[in-house]
């Protein structure tokens, strides 16, 4: 019976070889009849949602994909048969022939193993019989009404067990949100810089209570999975499909632990490069502090105003080398998207870096040359003030009316500045003034009542002793300027110093009666505009000022 069986597969699939041939007559002639044949595609062989076989090969003339439609139909009918399900293999000259007690259910050929896996007709076979029996076993189970009874009541225990879990889970995710927010809200409260709180309470309490439900999602998100896998596999039709779910699962997880596993190594390699950066750093650390504590006392290029700077800068130059060394070891450093992101990185950074750099650039040049140092009174274009702050990217000033300014710096290093400390000796700044007396007035009285002034203003030094420069001879009257160094013992804005200075001069000139005003020639007076000589020496001056010059 088997054979005759076999005979009128044969022959049935010879018919439908011929009538495949006589098919191709029927086409116009425009056709090119050398045209390139294209390999038939591979067809799995499903029955109760089980993969049986693959064909990858036509038989007699009949395409794969045609060979698995009747072999479907073929298996379904020995299946409806319920006999005792035993898998034969036979060995023929076409190929293997699969059995099922007894009768015909697939026919395998040697083209239809896989050849990616290098597979023989053998093991194809082999594993066709054992799928094929686990469908008939499927198949029986499916039948039987008291296994069904059995699963069903397996899904019903396992759905409450997963009530029995979510329910509590979703209580304590409450009590855990209140809870953390509570103790996160009086963290945050005891964190304070200059009395502001440095973290905002409701922003945190927003943060722990997302990540509190996301945690709380995933969970449940997993044990749902579980579940659906663990009840589709209760049931023989819906059991590939939880298997197919918990091998996904299983498959994502043993990814996800082998690229772990594999990046491990040079993991440890990027940290020792890491570790050794920082204690690169570390050890020229003490250096930096013993420069910075010098003082101005050094002399060569590194003194306590660029020990700072050049401290950051080592480290900056030390992490990017370190950076540079580890990145052929970090995880997906090779892929497309790590090298798209570091050109797009890039390219921000070549658009809108230009002006940063000139910035930066600028304010390494202002510390390396020292133009500039924090407590100097200097005047920077139409600004005067006190150096506050030397920064990479600005310095900041704040002038005598108590305004702060921040002035970038390449401003600063494009502009002409007046240092008035630089020259003075130790610290402090140069206070001056400018007075035009007539020329009816000794010069001598008027330097020694400007000196007077200064020995009264609060915070001009007695050494160096102010000085008075006769700057100009002007057509109408003589330009006295007086300078001094001032440094009072509580800073104080220079606008300060100067107010009282120039309060001290108006209240000396008004002592010795000598008006402050700068008279212009209308005509020729009446007497000479000269100095009489008993009053070369008018007080204050004495006259031992006779015998040095006017500056």
């Amino acid at each position: 019976m088997t054979f005759i069986r076999l005979f009128l597969v044969m022959l049935l699939l010879i018919a439908g070889r011929s009538m495949a041939q006589a098919a191709p007559a029927e086409v116009p002639a425009t056709v090119p009849s050398a045209a390139p044949a294209v390999a038939p595609a591979e067809v799995a062989v499903v029955v109760f949602n089980r993969t049986v076989t693959v064909f990858r090969a036509p038989y007699l003339g009949v395409p794969p994909e045609r060979r698995a439609q009747r072999t479907e139909a073929i298996l379904r009918e020995l299946l409806d048969r319920a006999g005792q399900g035993e898998v034969t293999v036979q060995v023929e000259p076409q190929g293997h022939v699969l059995m099922v007690d007894g009768e015909l259910a697939l026919v395998l050929l040697a083209a239809d193993a896989d050849p990616l896996r290098a597979q023989t007709l053998e093991q194809a076979s082999s594993a066709a019989r054992d799928a094929l029996g686990q469908v008939l076993a499927e198949t029986r189970e499916g039948r039987d009404t008291r296994r069904l009874l059995y699963g069903l009541g397996r899904s019903l225990l396992a759905t409450l067990v997963v009530a029995a879990v979510a329910v509590p889970a979703w209580r304590v995710r409450r009590w855990a949100t209140v809870r953390l927010s509570q103790r996160v809200a009086r963290s945050a409260a005891g964190v304070r810089v200059a009395g502001t709180e440095l973290l905002h309470a409701e922003r945190l309490m927003g943060i722990v209570r997302l990540g509190v439900r996301a945690l709380w999602w995933v969970l449940a998100l997993v044990l749902a999975y579980e579940w659906l896998s663990y009840v589709l596999r209760q049931f023989p039709y819906t059991r590939p499909w939880g298997e197919g779910l918990t091998a996904y699962l299983f498959g994502v997880a043993s990814r996800v632990g082998r690229g772990v596993l594999n990046a491990l190594p040079d993991l440890v390699i990027a940290g020792v490069i890491f570790l050794i950066a920082r204690g690169v750093i570390a050890m020229f650390r003490p250096f930096f502090s013993r420069v910075a504590a010098t003082g101005n006392q050094q002399k060569g290029w590194l003194d306590a105003d660029t020990a700072g700077p050049t401290r950051r800068l080592f480290s900056i130059a030390v992490w990017v080398f370190a950076a540079v060394m580890a990145y052929p070891y970090l995880p997906g450093a090779q892929s497309e998207a790590f090298k798209g992101m570091s050109l797009l990185i890039g390219l921000m950074v070549t658009l809108g870096g230009s002006s940063l750099f000139g910035q930066a650039a600028s304010g390494l040049v202002l510390m390396y040359s020292r133009t500039l140092r924090v407590g100097e009174y200097v005047r920077i274009n139409d600004h005067e003030g006190t150096v506050t702050e030397m920064g990479t990217f600005i310095t900041r000033m704040r002038t005598g009316l108590g305004e702060e300014l921040t002035l970038p710096n390449t401003l600063v290093l494009g502009s002409v500045s007046k240092n008035y400390s630089r020259a003075v000796q130790g610290r402090g700044y140069v206070v001056d003034t400018v007075v035009t007396i007539g020329y009816d007035t000794p010069w001598r009285q008027v330097e020694a009542m400007l000196i007077e002034a200064a020995r009264r203003t609060p915070g001009v030094l007695t050494d160096p002793a102010p000085r008075v420069y006769q700057t100009a001879l002007s057509d109408f009257y003589p330009e006295y300027r007086l300078v001094c160094q001032a440094i009072p013992s509580e800073p104080r804005p220079r606008a300060e110093v100067l107010n009282s200075l120039h309060a001290n001069i108006q209240d000396v000139f008004n002592e010795n009666g000598v008006q402050i005003m700068s008279p212009h020639y209308l005509g020729d007076p009446a007497e000479p505009k000269l100095v009489a000589p008993g009053d070369r020496y008018a007080a204050p001056a004495r006259s031992g000022d006779s015998e040095r010059s006017p500056g």
